[in-house]
């Protein structure tokens, strides 16, 4: 029988590329692609390995499950991907839409598997999530950028997944359109109810089109197909490697299923106890930080650059811009730019200090009436999926405030505080208009093993966050890279010690016995292009 998507529509074949995202996303230079042969199927799960149960560590799910979905092994096929050679093989699992209703309806999880190259030594499975929320990991196991030592792939076969409602697992899109796709939203008290309308619509267009079903694309229920996972590939334990958004469903599985976390690595770290609201509200605060930042590293440079010999003069220098463009936008390269677009603009390029500096440079000559280049980022537009995908976790998480007002009285408070960025956090989204979620948010605190991998200046997951999700994860150990840029590390060529200290603890259990601070490596601070990659955050 054909396996419906969410909706009543079939599960849709390939995926589009997912290129653009400024929030939740990783955004290294990861071109997901390649995947090489799989491993033939499993045999049948140990009793030991199997869920009895469709519940977890919190008692919010339901009962057992039906032994259809409790027994399941993959079955191996090609993958059909583009670009990726013909030997590759994925898997198709069954999950429950609802597991407070284990035996109703079902959708599905796609999964790969890198065979581990030393089955001797085989320790077991690690799983990979590349963030988001919304990016697809079914090809993250064999992309060439991320360069997983030997010692890690002789031990581990490493499984992709794409979680449910992204890529080949039901993938969601909601049919927005115009300035429902608009990511994010300045706010002017001219056009708040226009921005009101527009979250509104976007909110009741998933609604008509999937229902309550919507309501069931959950981090919890991501962490609960990760435990199915585990199941059918007949494991008592997982290992996991989670990037950015991956770090928080990573907490999450932790707090669910303690007694199957084995070796966890999570890589740009989101405060677990924040989401989602206050959590995209920290970039407010945090954008004054690195806008500091970058001043101070400019100005240190200011023969390349010529913008200031001074972080205050910098500052001034940037603000100027914005305030010319206030009056009237400002044509650079082939574009024009009004104030909001410029600040917009501008945290975009905050991967680097350097990819700001550039930015800022080409503002500058467009200000003088100077020709220029193009900003780099300007036309990461957001398509229907990954806006869908993006806030349909982020609403069905965590409550929002249903209160349009709350939004205007916080962005405009926020504008005055934290006028780089602060409006834009704070602002109205379809949260909103969003049904409640079906459970209350995850309340992470353990003690389960996690090594926490931060660089200092990742404006993207800032480091406050990783030092609070140190304090949930209470036997964790922090790695922060001083002075490093960017958003990820592991495994991405950024820093010898982060990647060091993670291989040792994948592969060889070599867990540190305090935090350690890493020094960032030269010339390798991390800067990212603009707009992101396939792999997510």
């Amino acid at each position: 029988m054909e396996q419906r998507g969410v909706g009543g529509a079939p599960t849709p074949t390939p995926r589009a590329r997912r290129t653009r995202r400024t929030r939740r996303v990783l955004a290294p230079a990861l071109a997901v692609s390649a995947l090489a042969a799989l491993a033939p199927a499993v045999g049948p799960a140990a009793a030991s390995a199997a869920p009895t149960a469709a519940s977890d560590g919190s008692g919010a799910a339901g009962g057992a499950l039906p032994q259809a979905l409790a027994r399941q092994t993959p079955e191996w096929k090609p993958c059909e991907i583009p670009g990726v050679p013909a030997s590759a093989r994925c898997a198709t699992l069954t999950v429950p839409l609802d597991y407070r209703d284990p035996g109703g309806r079902t959708i599905e999880v796609e999964i790969s598997r890198r065979q581990a190259t030393d089955p001797d030594r085989r320790r077991g499975v690690l799983l990979l999530n590349p963030g988001g929320p919304g990016g697809p990991g079914l090809e993250m196991p064999f992309d060439p950028g991320l360069k997983l030592p030997d010692s890690v792939t002789s031990r581990y076969d490493v499984i992709g997944f794409d979680p449910r409602g992204m890529g080949r697992s039901n993938s969601l899109a909601c049919g927005l359109t115009g300035a429902e796709l608009e990511p994010e939203r300045p706010y002017r008290p001219g056009r708040f109810a226009a921005d009101v309308a527009a979250t509104r619509s976007f909110a009741e267009k998933c609604r008509a089109k999937y229902g309550d079903a919507i309501a069931q694309f959950t981090t919890r229920n991501t962490a609960r197909d990760m435990d199915l996972i585990r199941s059918a590939l007949g494991e008592r334990k997982i290992s996991y490697l989670g990037f950015s958004y991956g770090t928080y469903l990573g907490a999450v599985y932790t707090q669910m299923f303690p007694q199957r976390a084995d070796r966890f690595v999570l890589d740009s770290a989101v405060d677990a106890n924040r989401v989602w609201r206050e959590d995209i509200r920290r970039y407010g605060p945090e954008g004054e930080k690195t806008l500091a930042h970058w001043a101070r590293w400019t100005a240190e440079r200011s023969a390349d650059y010529g913008l200031g010999d001074t972080p205050a003069e910098v500052s001034r220098t940037f603000w100027k811009i914005v305030e010319q463009a206030e009056r009237e936008p400002i044509r650079i390269g082939s574009r024009t730019y009004d104030a909001d677009q410029l600040r917009l603009m501008a945290r975009m390029n905050t991967y680097s200090a350097q990819g700001l500096a550039e930015a800022v440079v080409l503002m500058k000559k467009g200000a003088e009436g100077k020709p220029s280049g193009d900003l780099p980022g300007f036309d990461a537009a957001w398509e229907d999926g990954e806006q869908t995908k993006f806030w349909t976790i982020n609403c069905n998480d965590s409550a929002w405030p249903r209160d349009p007002s709350v939004y205007a009285r916080d962005a405009a408070r926020d504008k005055k505080r934290y006028p780089f960025f602060g409006d834009y956090a704070s602002n109205i989204t379809p949260c909103a208009f969003w049904k409640p979620p079906v459970e209350p948010p995850t309340q992470v605190r353990n003690d389960t093993r996690a090594l926490i991998l931060q660089n200092e200046w990742d404006h993207a997951t800032p480091l406050p966050g990783a030092h609070e999700l140190r304090a949930a994860l209470r036997n964790s150990r922090l790695a922060v890279v001083a002075g490093g840029e960017g958003h990820g590390i592991y495994a991405l060529g950024r820093n010898r010690c982060a990647d060091e200290l993670a291989t040792a603890y994948l592969a060889e259990g070599r867990y540190p016995s305090a935090d350690v601070t890493c020094a960032a490596d030269a010339g390798g601070k991390g800067r990212i292009p603009i707009p992101g990659s396939p792999i997510g955050g």
